[in-house]
């Protein structure tokens, strides 16, 4: 929905099950209207659609495109963005690390990215830019042997991200929509931060991407450069920024400094908690953390330290090092509900969401704002509301901290 001239918000989609079309299209039809009715009755609701690579073929089918489309002018919604961070199965099926795959080295997900962006650009209102999340390139622990090998795929993802901006200035200058592709650091990704991320878009994505443009394109520098940070954008999520400590100004800052912009928020909350000393105080939060612990995500954790962090790839290697004298806080990758503050003796890192919204709302640095709390189906049964009422309490707590 439109929350002032240029700016727009939406829950994803991610929280509904289904990866086929149909499957997909039976959830949407279910719990979109009703949330439209709660957040959005008089105005258009947009939708952030989550497609698997199987419900991306299958809606790219004439029939089933028309149908979708002639759905969302009959219920007043349209599609803005899209998620295509997770390319298979992302209900119940255990997902883990293979959320990254196909990663950005293969033709897999360039094909699948691009199907994306032809779907978006079908259903796009006149007039709108559009934008697809996706991942950091690839999972980083896939590649630890030597720092050559990092290279060689950061070399090689990158490659294959340019295919996706061919395609997108090429759409662009024949008269379609401006999109853009929002890439999504988070703890473990080839990009994990803001650093990481400053790092491949300055030594590759601009050094590699502006001579493909002007040989494609005859474009000057400038202009490829121009038409670069126009169509690859940062993913800026809250709870994996906070995850790995960063400020949201520190974040937009940087970004700032080399014009890069950021093409979404996901709006989303991490478990947090300051761990004592004492293991007999330090033991309840721990058994906190344990409720947790399920077995379909990654729930990284960072743990802060007084001379740094310690990451551990997920939420069981912490458990076995629960005792570490020196660790200080702990941070775990668990998209909880963004109106909860604690979880008994756990906190949130709402107040992270709470400082984004309000830089967003004082001075704009994006037009597209998601919600995305995909952990519904496998939250502690005390977390859990029916989905619609969760998804809708979500976006008015987003509202009212925009219209603060």
């Amino acid at each position: 929905m439109q929350v002032t001239d240029h700016s727009y918000l939406t829950y994803c989609t991610n929280i509904h099950p289904g990866e086929n079309w149909s499957a997909h299209f039976e959830q949407l039809k279910q719990f979109v209207p009703a949330v439209k009715q709660e957040v959005s009755p008089d105005k258009p609701f947009g939708i952030g659609l989550r497609l698997s690579n199987t419900a991306s073929l299958e809606l790219s089918k004439e029939e089933a495109l028309l149908e979708f489309k002639q759905w969302l002018q009959a219920q007043g919604c349209y599609v803005f963005t899209m998620n295509g961070f997770p390319y298979g199965g992302f209900h119940h099926t255990v997902v883990k690390d293979q959320v990254h795959t196909p990663d950005w080295t293969t033709a897999e997900r360039v094909a699948y990215t691009i199907r994306l962006f032809r779907l978006l650009a079908a259903l796009l209102p006149e007039g709108m830019e559009g934008g697809i999340s996706t991942s950091p390139l690839t999972y980083k622990l896939w590649h630890v042997r030597c720092e050559t090998e990092r290279e060689a795929v950061m070399e090689n993802a990158t490659l294959k991200v340019l295919l996706v901006v061919e395609q997108l200035v090429r759409t662009h200058r024949g008269g379609g929509p401006l999109m853009h592709l929002d890439i999504e650091p988070e703890p473990d990704g080839l990009m994990e931060n803001s650093q990481e991320y400053l790092y491949w878009y300055l030594n590759y994505l601009l050094p590699y991407g502006v001579p493909f443009l002007q040989d494609k394109f005859g474009m000057s520098e400038d202009q490829a450069r121009a038409s670069i940070k126009a169509h690859v954008q940062l993913c800026y999520d809250v709870c994996h920024f906070a995850l790995v400590y960063e400020s949201a100004e520190s974040v937009l800052k940087k970004l700032d400094e080399h014009g890069l912009k950021v093409g979404k928020i996901q709006i989303s909350a991490a478990v947090k908690a300051l761990l004592p000393a004492e293991m007999a105080a330090r033991r309840p939060l721990i058994d906190a953390f344990r409720e947790f612990n399920e077995t379909t995500y990654l729930h990284q954790v960072v743990a802060r330290k007084a001379d740094g962090y310690i990451h551990y790839p997920d939420l069981p290697q912490a458990l076995e090092d629960a005792a570490n004298p020196v660790v200080e806080e702990w941070r775990s990758h668990f998209h909880v509900p963004v109106f909860i503050e604690s979880y008994g003796v756990l906190s949130s890192t709402r107040s992270d969401i709470e400082k984004v919204l309000e830089l967003q709302r004082k001075q704009p640095f994006t037009q597209h704002m998601e919600v995305e709390t995909y952990t519904w189906d496998v939250l502690p049964a005390d977390l859990k509301l029916p989905m619609d009422r969760s998804i809708s309490r979500e976006l008015h707590w987003v509202l009212q901290q925009l219209n603060n």
